[in-house]
């Protein structure tokens, strides 16, 4: 019974762990600079970026194709995205600091897409360039 214990606490403490590390990556990503050449082809205002333009961000994401095949897509974001909206639309009136965060967090996803999109742009104007030199 002991074990089975140990076994349950590490497991739900690794998994804090795993939850907290990715969290952690998304945040890193997000805080990188966004291009305006983005920001102009998902038609955002003056490179202010909200919960909403997530969807517009993930669409151009699914448009730009990815050139390198070791690269990956948006990853968990997605289905974290649509978990936060929904906590976010119960929140909304109701627990204001609760649905302030939920926006927060929308924006989050909004800039790891946005900066996904221009990582894939950059990597394939530097992959056309290699080409044309040779």
């Amino acid at each position: 019974m002991l074990s089975a214990m140990i076994l349950a606490i590490s497991i739900v403490a690794l998994a804090q762990f795993a939850l907290y590390y990715w969290r952690a990556v998304v945040t890193g990503v997000a805080a990188q600079p966004v291009s305006g050449q983005v920001l102009a082809a998902a038609r955002l205002d003056a490179g202010i970026l909200r919960g909403d333009d997530y969807r517009s961000l993930a669409q151009l994401h699914k448009l730009t194709p990815d050139l390198n095949a070791g690269r990956s897509g948006l990853g968990l974001v997605p289905l974290y995205f649509k978990i936060i909206q929904a906590i976010g639309t119960l929140a909304s009136g109701r627990m204001t600091g609760l649905a302030d965060w939920a926006e927060s967090e929308r924006v989050l996803c909004a800039r790891y897409a946005a900066v996904q999109v221009d990582r894939r742009l950059q990597a394939n104007l530097a992959l056309a360039a290699s080409i044309r030199s040779c």
